[in-house]
């Protein structure tokens, strides 16, 4: 049910955007571009190599992100899209003193939304904020070595889809004509709907099963003292998200 309400807001806010676009599309100013910023993984996307062998979280460090990004400016409304890949990475022990782990996800995202610009006169910047919705497709690897409970060897993080929302602000630098550096802060609610736990080998009972899916709800054999099931709640994927970017206008 929490899954379906979410996805109902999320379609309700696209509608909402493209109703009030569409009546003023023949006053139009378009601007695109691209650039690279830093991606910072929030909630439970972050902690420990340790936490993310334990289950609690997903272990993951600072990492990269490259985008293209384009606005579509309407009488007294404005509409951003972005593409982007962010990489994000970490190295580690699974256990205090002992094993290693080595982590990294990619995700690739497409955002949706409006902004609000704020003009300031005689001034060559402008701020803004915004609002999105987002599709975010994950992808990634785990190398163990000398761990308990899991074989030596790297493993193949199966792709998961899911639905999110985010916001941002940031401030338009005017650099000439037609071109404008775009500085930019966003925090990303990344799995607000899709989330579930997926069971690969449901033939096998191991715990490697735990690493092979996205597996951001709750582990449904979960028992406290189990090695083999150790995700004894769902999984909270934020991102904190900083970048710069220069658009041209068409």
């Amino acid at each position: 049910m929490k899954n379906k309400n979410c996805f109902s807001i999320l379609v309700a806010f696209v509608i909402f955007t493209a109703v009030f676009a569409v009546p003023v599309v023949g006053q139009v100013d378009f601007k695109v571009g691209g650039g690279i910023g830093l991606v910072m993984p929030a909630a439970d996307y972050g902690g420990s190599t340790i936490d993310y062998y334990n289950g609690a979280k997903y272990g993951l460090g600072t990492g990269y992100n490259l985008h293209v990004k384009a606005r579509l400016g309407l009488v007294g409304f404005r509409l951003a899209g972005e593409v982007d890949y962010s990489s994000l990475s970490n190295d580690g022990y699974s256990e205090p003193g002992q094993g290693k782990v080595e982590i990294s996800q990619q995700v690739l995202s497409i955002k949706i939304g409006p902004e609000m610009h704020l003009s300031i006169p005689m001034m060559p910047i402008t701020p803004y904020l915004g609002a999105n919705v987002a599709l975010h497709r994950f992808s990634g690897e785990t190398i163990f070595q000398g761990v308990s409970q899991v074989s030596s060897a790297s493993y193949a993080l199966e792709s998961a889809t899911r639905l999110g929302v985010g916001v941002n602000g940031g401030v338009l630098f005017s650099l000439a004509p037609f071109t404008s550096l775009d500085v930019s802060i966003g925090y990303n609610l990344m799995n607000l709907s899709g989330n579930e736990w997926k069971d690969l080998n449901p033939t096998q009972d191991q715990r490697i099963d735990t690493y092979l899916a996205l597996n951001d709800e709750q582990d449904p054999a979960y028992q406290a003292g189990n090695a083999r099931h150790v995700v004894g709640a769902a999984r909270d994927i934020h991102s904190i998200q900083i970048g710069l970017t220069i658009l041209f206008g068409l």
